[in-house]
């Protein structure tokens, strides 16, 4: 008890002490200390122990209000000398603004880069800055921040051009080179300086204080304590469940505070769980870490004294206070950086910024994120200090990444990710690369952490441990900074960059080297692979280095010495690795048409061979680079061109291919997926780069330094298909007859690769360097041969074109050149088609073509040429010419050995039979002679001049083969193949090749005599053409007129079938019956009647016209509707609603007292029901649905997973279309009615009802006295009127199957729109089926409106056949319920009419929906007419009911009118002259009734239009109601939308079209009932009451407004902050379109209890605004949620596109996105359809991942 009283005391005497302290005392006694820095700590030591730490919470509101006063203030009075607020504003009055915005990025912010400016992709402006800036209007790009950076407006190094934005933009007035400091008085630096050591000391020295008990020297409190902290610290190795359950054993806290504990701790990096006395605290601790240590190393905990955590809270509090008091000033800041790297004592690394550095993995994130921000607003905003900080991380670079990599928090709380601050500001990264040697210090600390070697010194990434793992993920940030050097090439080189580049490059090559030959793979034979080896850490290294190594290549093409030297120092690396290779393997010699060549013996399927060959790759991107920037011609003394070994270079590259080859030949299937995968990343996009490309590029380098014959003899060596060609009589492909036939088709399947790498290697010449071409043909060609296979969007391209390190791919700059762009429509995107006039640069044999892509290329291209009515050959096309040095390459074409496989192949396929050769060999070899023929036809253009040229390939195929002397040539077997039978696939090709020959024997001719006037070849040859051509045409003609006959017949068929098949074409039979509305619509009616759908006069259905016949969709049987046959049911969907609410803020009611009698116009919910119009009998349902809960308990108990459906609610799938449905409703006939002639009006009929009212309500007490209450003496019995039997039971019309059925459809609305448990006595029943039919009707009349169609005949079927089965369902639904209950609710009912004075609260007038009155009354009134036998039909009391609704309706409108505004009268002439003074006239008698409630209105123009406007949707409403209920059919001026609607309305509700009427015709009568409505004690208030009035008509609902930029919304997202968790920012924040509401959705900060269990803000939201259904936009997902209940949902695609049309869902691509308006009114429809959850359960039904999503915690 003392303790309590102390506490109580000490905050009081801490305020005495607070009102006597005076800042500028303590202030001016600092100014006379000797020594400041012992009084500023004694000051510290007496009151930072009082102010914090006090109790368990660690940041009660007082800290914040007391540490400034006491704190803060008397620093600020030292610094300024006078008072703070004054000396602040004078010291940012003389301030330069600065250039730099320097604004940090929150969590989630935006962020812009301008792709054609930046200087690379970090750079990033803010959205302030950017729409301030000229880049909005180049292409941008648009991400969300990962919290940390910041906008480098006003950095002129970041921008290539407009480096500022409006409001940063330099005024070149001021001179900014002067020194900050000079505006300062001495005394003022010196004090600063004196306040700014001590305080940072202080804080550096409390936040790197490792010791719990103690503090510095000088912080000791007077008064010591003993109160403890139990402190529990983050760490990425425990989950929150694993954090959570642990707390709540060790601190027995509830789940609640657990979490709450949790969530602190993962965004603060620490909390005190615990406060009090040592040992207390130690208990906990203990708890903790035996809790947490079984898998993995315990969650650390401290138990620290009181003081200690006291002192470092204020220590954060000090650094901010830093962070803010610098923003008034640069001078301000220039000291404190000063202070900052001011070296200490103990000389080097002793200052306090490299102490905070070097001690950064102790610090808990919350200290991290405070000083890292303190560095960013001071070091980094200020030039001079940023350059001697970046020397500082630099020197420390080593063991801050050790410090790191030991951590286990993310990058992004770590002092290492300041190196993109740094490393990407051009000038500082070439000053660290000189002065520190910066780049092979970042490569020497990656190597380093990389120790896991095999033999040869290679990395071994096999059998890594979990540790091992988690050390490589960390280390690749490594990479990272290095690319962040590199990533801007230097445009002038010193000799000391020269030297430290190069020494880079060195260290680079030793990585490289122990890249080389790593994850070797043997082939295995026998038995498959037992464990699949380790594959991916390897690749996830190259994939990390493929920029780093181009950037590499792109340095040393800058500058010619040092692509020289690089050049050298790669050539010497090789060839040390190769040195460990080649030992021991034996050299062969090869012989073969007369040429031969030294190799040595190597198989691919027998040998080691490696997929990783990064020296050798590198060495061929230099090899390019010689030529490109002609090194190679200008100084090849320097070179070491001369002693290059070309054997050893192809070596590796070849039998790389080889393996490619041969896994494609199915050789190596028992190596396991991992080759597989490796083989397919080897091609990757991602890869291919620096793998498959520069492979090809070596063996090109090669290739142009041997003798062709030789290069090809090595190939087929290594392709291990040399004995085939080589023996002698090799065209007869002989022995292998005997041959084993897998082996065959290996040998196939490897020529033919074998021939597309020579393909290969001769025509890709699209490469800089290689061919004389530029870079943008290069991805002109890559796009080319995309579109060549179909139309893709632009993300498809951009996925298919490697990106460089700038994630650009170059493609906007050529994509016009080549694609026309084509707009999506409402679904799909947007998509590039190919220009036709560059089809012709189609390669079929494309290096970066897949089998698959080739095929589907192939196809569509013939398609393309065969519709244009060309041949549909695919020559090959004329390629760009050879650089000089890859010049000798075209040699290959005509070279011996080649020329020796062609004619061998075309040999073997003389023979049909056999299969030792396959057609894609063939269609390679005639594409090889194609090129060759290309090649010579481009040689002779080009060298027209000169008569002579060396490339002569039709003289080389003309030759007979020399080794049998009788061998044909190629021409000559070519010309054989042509007439082949078996070919007819490549004719066209031969013919093609056939003809060019004939060409270039022509053009040589032509150069080699003079030209004579025509050559008569030529002439023949244009002849035989155009003979052709006529032939193909009449081919074409003839085939299509057969078409045109066949489809004529097809369609002839077709229309017989569907005839005979009439019923499968319609949704349900009630189509083509004659009784129902479709075809009703255009016969004339029975009756000589008008058409009227309501009252005594209506229209009648003779008894062929009531007959329907429908079919069940289980048994196929069919069956009449009767009510005494079986029952026939629709599936349907009975959902709660709020679509229509006006009001969403109304709380939920209590679900067991509510009365729904009485909807309010708010219609804040109401139940809605659907149907898919499927029928079938009642029996085949019920067996269904037993089948479906009998399945869904099996599978409960195999797997626990939800279905898209919940049998448990009684939900289930539509047999046919597998639609949600939770219910069934019956199907019944329109009902009989008696035409009696005589019927009473008005006035005697509701004399007579009132007086069965009396006797009922009389009838009714007397029973509920009879069972024990005394009998009210004041009733007397009233006598019934004529033919009112009281004791009357009618006899129910219905069969039971139907009785049935009607109970479980009303028990299911009443279910599902109360939340309650079904009961089918209780009296709501009825009440909620009226509601629900009512409600139903609103709604489709609503969406009618909005879409803008008629109000008949545009229903589609199923939304006709639900309608008039909820009608009718709700004529008979009081045959099953109690007849006293409905009875009773049609007197209440009634009594809201016509006021009666024995029934108790009636609601007044304003707060009752008229149409849901109507209907329920129409409805409920059959219960009251079974008891008459006077000959009273319902019709009549059906439009007495509509009448005097109507009139009430009326007054309703003009109680709510609003007073006009002044505007010109618009009298109607003499039109409505009657029924605007009606109107005035029934207006003022309201006023009179009311007096003040109601304003003067004198316009009856205005009044008229108000009550004419305001009751259309109620008669429209009430048509389709009455239309369903009685079988009308409608006039067709409601068919259409048009003028006449009005008075079409009136005459078909059998209403005067001068509603006025209705009041004016029965004044007497009407009078007092006016009189009683406007009396009713609920009116005047309502008027007057504060809460909006609900006017008429209600406006329709929409989906929220959205902006039309995305950016906006996200900027709105990025300052949203989650409500619960004070200030912090929201993970994933979720707009919800419905209400506009911002949620903090999918995190345990906002999850609320729902029906006992947890659920996010999103699904709690649903049922506060949504009635359980909800529509969501996830703003850093850009993607629409759609949930229903707690357990479905599903994705939906954002109404939000870039310029492509394409939506980017998870914000991937970052291009600008804008709203797309028919996108988001196609969500707005499904939601006005109440079609969302349908829409759920078929996403859900498509895709079962959705379904294992818990969709509650979103």
């Amino acid at each position: 008890m003392a303790a309590a009283e102390n506490d109580r005391e000490a905050p009081s005497a801490l305020y005495n002490e607070f009102l006597n302290f005076s800042a500028k005392d303590t202030a001016a006694k600092w100014l006379l200390a000797s020594n400041l820095s012992k009084e500023v700590y004694q000051h510290l030591a007496c009151y930072v122990p009082k102010i914090y730490c006090l109790g368990p919470n660690l940041n009660p509101q007082n800290e914040d209000l007391l540490a400034p006063l006491l704190l803060q203030s008397p620093l600020e009075w030292y610094l300024c000398g006078e008072e703070p607020s004054v000396g602040l504003a004078k010291l940012e009055q003389n301030n330069q603004p600065s250039q730099l915005c320097g604004h940090v990025f929150k969590v989630g912010e935006p962020t812009y880069s301008c792709r054609e400016c930046a200087a690379d992709p970090t750079c990033v402006l803010c959205m302030q800055c950017f729409l301030g800036s000229v880049h909005k209007e180049h292409r941008y790009r648009m991400t969300t921040s990962g919290g940390g950076g910041f906008c480098d407006c006003g950095d002129t190094e970041a921008w290539k051009k407009g480096p500022y934005c409006q409001k940063h933009e330099p005024n070149n007035s001021d001179s900014s080179q002067k020194d900050p400091l000079a505006n300062m008085t001495e005394e003022m630096i010196a004090r600063t300086y004196n306040v700014f050591s001590i305080i940072l000391k202080y804080a550096v020295d409390m936040l790197t204080w490792d010791k719990e008990d103690e503090l510095p020297e000088g912080l000791e409190p007077p008064l010591r304590g003993d109160a403890y902290y139990c402190m529990l610290f983050n760490d990425e190795v425990h989950t929150y469940e694993q954090v959570i359950y642990t707390l709540q054993k060790a601190v027995n806290c509830t789940q609640k505070e657990a979490v709450s504990f949790a969530t602190t701790v993962d965004r603060d990096g620490r909390k005190s769980v615990r406060f009090g006395d040592f040992q207390f605290c130690e208990q906990a601790k203990s708890v903790i870490v035996r809790n947490t240590s079984r898998q993995t190393k315990p969650l650390r905990v401290e138990v620290m004294h009181s003081s200690v955590v006291a002192h470092q809270c204020f220590a954060l509090k000090a650094l901010t206070w830093l962070g803010q008091i610098i923003r008034y000033s640069d001078a301000l800041r220039r000291i404190l950086c000063q202070v900052g790297l001011q070296r200490g004592p103990e000389g080097e690394n002793s200052s306090l910024v490299d102490t905070l550095m070097l001690c950064d993995s102790k610090m808990w994130k919350g200290a991290r994120n405070v000083y890292h921000q303190l560095f960013m607003s001071s070091l980094l905003m200020d030039s001079k200090y940023k350059k001697l900080f970046a020397i500082q991380f630099a020197k420390n670079y080593e063991r801050l990444q050790s410090d790191y990599v030991k951590d286990d928090h993310d990058r992004e709380f770590s002092v290492t990710d300041l190196s993109v601050q740094m490393f990407t500001v051009p000038s500082l990264a070439r000053m660290l690369i000189t002065e520190e040697n910066l780049m092979t210090t970042i490569i020497r600390t990656f190597v380093d952490h990389l120790r896991h070697r095999d033999l040869q010194g290679c990395f071994q990434f096999e059998r890594y441990t979990a540790q091992q793992a988690f050390k490589f993920r960390r280390v690749q940030s490594l990479i990272g900074d290095l690319k962040y050097v590199l990533i801007s090439r230097p445009t002038e080189w010193t000799d000391q960059l020269r030297e430290k580049y190069l020494e880079g490059f060195d260290a680079f090559l030793e990585l490289l080297k122990c890249m080389q030959g790593m994850d070797p793979v043997v082939r295995q034979v026998g038995q498959h692979i037992e464990m699949e080896p380790e594959w991916e850490a390897a690749f996830t290294l190259q994939m990390k280095l493929t920029h780093i190594i181009s950037m590499m290549q792109e340095w040393c093409a800058s500058d010619e010495k040092v692509l020289i030297e690089a050049y050298k120092k790669c050539l010497s690396a090789l060839t040390h690795c190769h040195s460990g290779f080649t030992d021991g393997e034996q050299p062969i010699t090869l012989y073969m048409c007369g040429h031969s060549v030294d190799t040595i013996r190597y198989c691919v399927s027998q040998e080691k061979v490696s997929i990783h060959l990064p020296v050798s790759r590198l060495l061929a991107g230099l090899h390019a680079l010689l030529s490109t920037t002609e090194v190679a011609y200008r100084f090849p003394e320097q070179l070491p061109l001369s002693e290059l070994s070309p054997p050893m270079l192809i070596e590796h590259p070849l039998r790389c291919l080889v393996l490619c080859a041969q896994v494609h030949a199915g050789m190596w299937r028992r190596n396991g997926f991992s080759l597989v995968n490796q083989i397919y990343y080897y091609h990757n996009v991602k890869c291919r780069v620096e793998m498959f490309d520069k492979d090809l590029i070596m063996l090109q380098a090669g290739a142009s330094m041997m003798d062709p014959n030789h290069f090809l003899m090595i190939v087929l060596s290594r392709f291990e298909l040399y004995h085939i060609f080589s023996s002698a009589d090799c065209r007869k492909r002989y022995s292998r007859e005997n041959a084993h036939k897998d082996v065959v088709q290996q040998n196939n399947t490897l020529i033919e690769e074998m021939l597309h790498l020579v393909i290969m290697i001769v025509g890709e010449r699209y490469t800089a360097g290689v061919g004389q071409v530029e870079n943008s043909d290069e991805t002109r060609r890559e796009i080319v041969h995309q579109l060549c296979i179909r139309p893709m969007a632009h993300s498809e391209l951009v996925k298919a074109l490697p990106e460089n390190e700038n994630k650009e791919t170059g493609m906007e700059r050529v994509i016009d050149s080549v694609a026309l762009f084509k707009k999506p429509g409402v679904t799909g995107r947007g998509l590039y088609k190919l220009r036709p006039e560059c089809a012709k640069m189609f390669n079929l044999y494309f290096h970066h073509y897949s089998r698959a892509d080739q095929s589907k290329a192939e196809e569509a291209q013939r398609k393309i040429k065969r519709q244009n009515g060309e041949d549909s050959v695919l020559p090959p096309p004329v390629l760009p010419r050879f650089c000089p040095l890859f010049a000798s390459l075209v040699n290959i074409l005509q070279c011996d050995v080649l020329l020796g496989i062609l004619g061998a192949v075309l040999q073997w396929a003389m023979e049909h039979s056999g299969g030792h050769w396959s057609e894609s060999m063939l269609q390679r070899v005639l594409h090889l002679i194609g090129m060759g023929l290309v090649e010579e036809q481009q040689h002779l253009i080009s060298s027209a001049d000169d008569n002579d040229t060396n490339f002569n390939f039709t003289l080389k195929i003309s030759r007979p083969g020399e080794a049998p002397a009788n061998t044909p040539s190629i021409l000559a077997l070519l010309e054989t193949l042509q007439n082949a039978p078996h070919l007819e696939v490549h004719k066209d090709m031969i013919r093609w090749i056939l003809k060019t020959v004939a060409n270039i024997k022509t053009m040589r001719e032509y150069t080699a005599s003079a030209p004579p006037s025509d050559s008569s070849g030529h002439s023949q040859e244009e002849t035989v053409r155009d003979k052709d051509k006529a032939e193909r045409k009449r081919k074409a003609e003839m085939a299509r007129l057969r078409r045109e006959k066949i489809m004529a017949q097809m369609s002839e068929m077709q229309r017989h079938f569907i005839n005979e098949n009439k019923e499968l074409f319609q949704q349900s039979l009630e189509e083509l019956d004659p009784s129902t509305s479709s075809t009703l619509e255009h016969s004339p009616s029975s009756c000589d009647s008008a058409l009227v759908c309501v009252g005594p006069h209506r229209w009648h259905a003779g008894s062929s016209e009531r007959r329907q016949m429908v079919t069940c969709i289980l048994c196929q049987e069919e069956q009449e509707i009767r009510t005494d046959g079986k029952a026939m049911v629709l599936a349907a969907f009975v959902q709660r609603s709020t679509v229509m609410s006006k009001n969403r803020k109304r709380p939920p009611h209590n679900p067991d007292k509510y009365d729904p009698l009485f909807m309010h116009p708010d219609l804040s919910f109401g139940t809605h029901t659907g149907s898919c119009g499927h029928i079938m009998h009642s029996h085949c349902w019920q067996r269904y649905f037993e089948a479906v809960q009998a399945k869904e308990q099996r599978r409960q108990q195999r797997l626990r997973v939800h279905t898209s459906y919940d049998v448990e609610n009684g939900e289930f799938l539509c047999p046919l279309c597998e639609c949600l449905s939770n219910t069934v409703i019956p199907l019944l006939p329109l009902t009989k009615t008696s035409c009696s002639s005589e019927q009473p009006d008005l006035s005697q009929w509701l004399s007579i009802t009132s007086q069965q009212m009396k006797t009922l309500l009389s009838a009714h007490r007397k029973a509920a006295d009879a069972e024990g209450v005394d009998a009210m003496d004041g009733v007397n019995d009233c006598p019934p009127p004529d033919g009112f039997k009281l004791d009357y039971t009618p006899k129910n019309p219905y069969s039971s199957t139907i009785k049935e059925m009607l109970t479980t459809f009303g028990t299911a609305t009443y279910k599902v729109g109360l939340k309650v448990h079904p009961n089918e006595q209780d009296p709501r029943v009825p009440i909620m089926c009226w509601g629900s039919c009512a409600y139903t009707i609103q709604c489709i009349e609503r969406l009618l409106v909005d879409e803008e169609k008629p109000l008949f005949g545009s229903l589609p079927c199923r939304q006709d056949d639900c309608l008039s089965s909820l009608t009718r369902f709700g004529s008979a639904c009081w045959t099953v319920s109690s007849h006293t209950t409905v009875q009773n609710h049609f007197i209440r009912l009634l009594a809201a009419l016509v006021p009666d004075p024995r029934v108790e609260n009636t609601p007044c007038v304003l707060d009752i929906d008229m149409f849901h009155l109507l209907v329920s009354l129409v409805l409920s009134h059959p219960a009251i007419l079974c008891l008459d036998s006077s000959g009273l039909s319902a019709d009549a009391a059906q439009l007495h009911f509509l009448h005097l609704v109507t009139v009430a309706h009326i007054v309703q409108i003009l109680l709510t009118s609003v007073p006009e505004e002044m505007r010109m009268e618009q009298e109607g002439g003499g039109a409505e002259r009657e029924e605007e003074e009606n109107v005035c006239m029934l207006y003022n008698t309201l006023r009179t009734h009311l007096g003040s409630g109601l304003h003067e209105v004198s316009s009856g123009w205005h009044l008229w239009r108000c009550v004419k406007v305001g009751i259309l949707p109620y008669l429209r409403a009430a048509a389709l109601f009455f239309h369903y209920l009685n079988g009308a059919p409608a006039p067709p001026e409601l068919h259409t939308l048009g003028a006449g609607e009005w008075e079409a309305l009136c005459g078909y509700l059998c209403l005067p079209s001068n509603l006025l009427q209705l009041y004016y015709n029965n004044r007497e009568l009407m009078e007092p009932l006016l009189h009683g409505w406007c009396s009713h004690p609920g009116v005047l208030p309502g008027l007057q009451s504060s809460v909006a009035l609900i006017r008429f008509p209600r406006e329709s609902n929409h989906l929220i407004e959205l902006p039309g930029d995305y950016s906006a919304l996200i900027n709105q997202a990025s300052s949203f902050t989650c409500p619960k968790s004070g200030g912090d920012k929201s993970r994933a924040p979720t707009l919800c379109l419905v209400c506009g509401a911002m949620l903090c959705s999918q995190s345990y900060c906002c999850q609320t209890e729902l029906e006992g269990e947890d659920v996010g803000a999103c699904t709690a939201h649903t049922f506060a605004c949504g009635a359980g259904v909800g529509i969501f936009l996830r703003v850093r997902e850009s993607q629409v949620l759609f949930l229903a209940g707690k357990t479905k949902g599903c994705f939906y695609a954002p109404p939000y596109l870039d310029d492509y049309g394409e939506t980017d869902q998870g914000l991937r691509r970052g291009n600008p996105l804008h709203l797309c308006q028919e996108r988001y009114r196609k969500v707005q429809k499904l939601w006005r359809q109440h079609s969302i959850t349908e829409e759920i359960g078929h996403a859900q039904e498509a895709n079962q991942t959705l379904v294992g999503i818990d969709w509650q915690h979103l």
